[in-house]
């Protein structure tokens, strides 16, 4: 079995506006796991991942976008191509009323959870110290992401992801 990341660093962080976008368009892509596009594309459709994953980690400077997956060695181009598929149609079509309404109540409900004990307040307050932001960014980003339109997910995706920018890493045995 075969590990492949691959990702791309760049410049919007937590600050940015569309860092919020990105994130709704994370969550159509890997969010929500089995209704996930990914999940979908990926491993219940073609069976050509046991697991995916997408995610957008940032810092104060910049942040890394990276697309995770696990396969046989002979599926690892397949699953690239795949990959980069679901990605250029971020970037190229609007995601679906349903996607958008569904990202939006995973990103939504996360807000509260986090903010659900101790430790979660205290954790979030702290992060957020650290990163520069508000100490109210969870009620900023509720705001932005009830806002956000497929549109604004499409425009986010074009302007920061660089297909030909992926950098991939293949951790296994050598493919044939």
């Amino acid at each position: 079995m075969m590990r492949c990341p691959a990702g791309q660093t760049f410049e919007p962080t937590r600050q940015h506006p569309d860092y919020y976008a990105l994130q709704l368009g994370l969550q159509v892509l890997s969010g929500g796991f089995y209704a996930s596009r990914l999940y979908q594309d990926l491993r219940e459709r073609t069976g050509l991942v046991y697991s995916i994953d997408a995610r957008l980690q940032s810092g104060k400077t910049r942040s890394v976008f990276t697309v995770s997956y696990d396969c046989d060695p002979g599926n690892v181009a397949k699953a690239r191509a795949l990959v980069e598929r679901n990605l250029g149609d971020l970037q190229t079509k609007p995601v679906t009323s349903v996607e958008l309404q569904q990202a939006k109540i995973l990103l939504l409900r996360r807000i509260p959870l986090g903010e659900s004990s101790i430790h979660g307040i205290a954790g979030g307050l702290l992060d957020r110290s650290m990163q520069d932001l508000p100490l109210d960014e969870p009620i900023i980003a509720a705001k932005r992401y009830a806002a956000f339109t497929a549109s604004d997910v499409q425009a986010a995706f074009a302007k920061w992801l660089k297909l030909e920018d992926l950098a991939q890493v293949v951790l296994g045995p050598n493919p044939q």
